[in-house]
This record gives structure tokens, sequence and C-alpha cells, in this order.
């Protein structure tokens, strides 16, 4: 049965990781995805937005098609995607060397958890990152 690190586990990765890729980053500001993501851009973290809808750049970053066109290391993927496409994320993410895989609050899939479980990374689910960081800070 999945179960999130504690809060004291996502304050530790929070602290150590610098490089978060966004899956699903709109360029919509009035959008969760693009606000949750500038107010982490904000305290500091790299924004690596993907999204193959949109060309050119979000929040002042390169916009990636896919998590595997993104060059370097990968901290944390954080999945802005409806639920029913949280196991293709987890897919692409098994495919890169990222150690997290984060989900956003109201995303569940027991379809990903099963493909994440095995891989020895931290997964997150249902859970806003921006929120996180601010209660662990």
């Amino acid at each position: 049965m999945f179960q999130n690190p504690s809060r004291d586990e996502i304050g530790k990765i929070l602290k150590v990781s610098k490089r978060i890729a966004v899956v699903g980053l709109s360029k919509d500001e009035y959008k969760t995805s693009y606000m949750v993501s500038r107010a982490m851009q904000k305290a500091g973290y790299i924004i690596l937005p993907v999204n193959p809808t949109v060309q050119g750049r979000i929040l002042g970053e390169k916009v990636y098609a896919s998590l595997s066109e993104i060059q370097g290391h990968i901290d944390i993927v954080n999945v802005f995607r409806r639920s029913e496409y949280l196991a293709d994320a987890a897919r692409d993410f098994l495919l890169t060397d990222a150690d997290v895989y984060w989900a956003q609050l109201g995303l569940y899939s027991d379809e990903a958890y099963s493909l994440l479980k095995s891989s020895g990374r931290t997964i997150i689910m249902d859970r806003c990152i921006k929120v996180e960081h601010a209660i662990t800070k």
C-alpha cells in the first residue's frame, strides 16, 4: 500500500534538491502549475518546464517536449497531469536518473505506484510541493 514519506523526509528532499522538471507546466499564469512553479523558482529552485504543446519559454526557461530532452541530473519530477496520465509520466520518469517522482495535490495512481515502487526512488503523490516547501522550511 502506498504511503508518502514523512514530512521530515520531504523537508530533507526539498533542502537538497535544486532542479525540478515540471511535467504539464502551463504557460497560463493563472493555472496552478504556473503559480506553484513560479513560487518554487522564486524560492531558488531551477524549474525545467516539460510540455510538448508549448514552444519557447515558460518562466524564462526553455520548454522541453519530454523529460528525455533534459540534459543533466533532475532532482524532482513534479507532475501536473490528470491522474489517468500519471502512469505514462512514471514510465518517462523511469527512463531518467531523477530522484523523486512527485504528483501534485489531488493526483494519485495505483498504476503509477506499481510501476515505481521497485525503482528504489522516492514517490510522493497527492501533495503540493509549494505547500510542503512552506511547511518544512
